[in-house]
């Protein structure tokens, strides 16, 4: 944004610095000039200077946007050279009724007789002045749409990822308690006592989810705290075959990083990497430099489960990719093995914070 707050004045200080060079080139060019200038031309130049600021703002305000911006450029060249020869004959006119081209004939040559069809000629000034003012109004015109333009992609932008990420997360929070109301339910046919622990626990991340994660960060010791509630709440129902091992740096350094952005990994692991007749393993582990973040997942693989983050109901995974590509574009890297040596599936994230 601090490019915009610059960009704002940009046509500003284009008109100032077009309006400081064209008044010195009219208005003070001839001091130098070792004549009597007369005063008539000071009156011409004056004339000249308000025609062409005229000239400036009518080009500027309306045959741009009218012509040029709508694609009518045969139509502007036209009226560009329209307002070239209104602007050259306006100021002719002016001279012969001021009387110039004798009075300048008097401070030049005051010894030779004045003769008017000898003393008509091209004024290419007038022409150059003119082309030049032209030039620089149609220049500030589409400055100043570029900046404008610039500034409504910019805000349709952050208008769409901020939809996006709404419409994500709203995808992923019910995903995780349809989830996790399935595992208390089924707790509830075992063990009441332990069904009313996981309620306490699933309480406790509810308050994360409705009330920490409204803002657009959340603090890495949060989400690792999070990710260990739903760990344990997890381990209620797993038989003594699974084994589930969290590692996480300590002490955390508290960055800030995406609200529940992690979770869809650790619940994959746990949907697709444990069996209730095999041994499985899933690890998780969580390594933090700085800014800098890995996560590492591995669970064990099954031939008749999916585990591809595309397949399935794996809805939240699908969307983490997305937020990863609207939240950290060009921040992050995440490697997926389908089946690594040991016959687990991982998934690698690296982040900057």
């Amino acid at each position: 944004m601090a490019g915009f707050k610059f960009r704002q004045y940009v046509p500003v200080l284009i008109h100032l610095l077009a309006w400081g060079l064209i008044g010195p080139l009219l208005l003070f060019q001839p001091r130098n000039w070792r004549v009597e200038i007369p005063d008539e031309w000071w009156i011409k130049q004056i004339l000249l200077y308000g025609l062409l600021i005229l000239v400036f703002y009518a080009n500027e305000r309306v045959l741009v946007p009218g012509l040029l911006f709508r694609n009518r450029i045969l139509w502007f060249v036209l009226a560009l050279a329209g307002v070239v020869m209104g602007v050259y004959w306006f100021i002719q006119g002016i001279e012969w009724w001021l009387n110039l081209p004798e009075l300048w004939h008097r401070a030049f040559r005051p010894n030779e007789p004045f003769d008017p069809r000898r003393e008509r000629r091209f004024d290419m000034f007038t022409v150059l002045y003119a082309l030049l003012v032209l030039g620089i109004s149609t220049s500030v015109a589409a400055v100043q749409k570029w900046q404008k333009d610039a500034q409504v992609r910019e805000n349709l932008e952050r208008d769409k990822i901020a939809s996006e990420l709404s419409f994500l997360k709203a995808q992923i929070n019910p995903h995780f308690f349809f989830n996790t109301l399935n595992n208390i339910y089924a707790l509830t046919m075992i063990d009441v006592e332990a069904a009313r622990e996981a309620l306490h626990k699933l309480s406790r991340m509810m308050r994360y989810v409705l009330y920490d994660t409204q803002e657009s960060t959340v603090r890495l010791s949060q989400e690792i705290d999070f990710i260990r509630d739903y760990i344990q709440l997890m381990q209620l129902r797993l038989t003594d075959k699974v084994t589930v091992n969290l590692i996480v740096p300590m002490p955390v350094q508290d960055v800030l990083i995406a609200p529940m952005l992690l979770l869809p990994f650790v619940e994959n692991a746990f949907k697709h990497g444990i069996s209730a007749l095999n041994d499985s393993k899933i690890s998780i582990k969580i390594e933090q430099q700085g800014r800098q973040l890995r996560v590492e997942i591995c669970n064990t693989r099954f031939a008749e489960q999916p585990t591809n983050l595309e397949h399935g109901n794996g809805i939240g995974l699908v969307n983490t990719r997305r937020r990863l590509d609207l939240l950290y574009s060009n921040r992050y890297e995440l490697d997926v093995t389908q089946k690594t040596p040991e016959n687990e599936y991982k998934v690698i994230l690296n982040l900057s914070c």
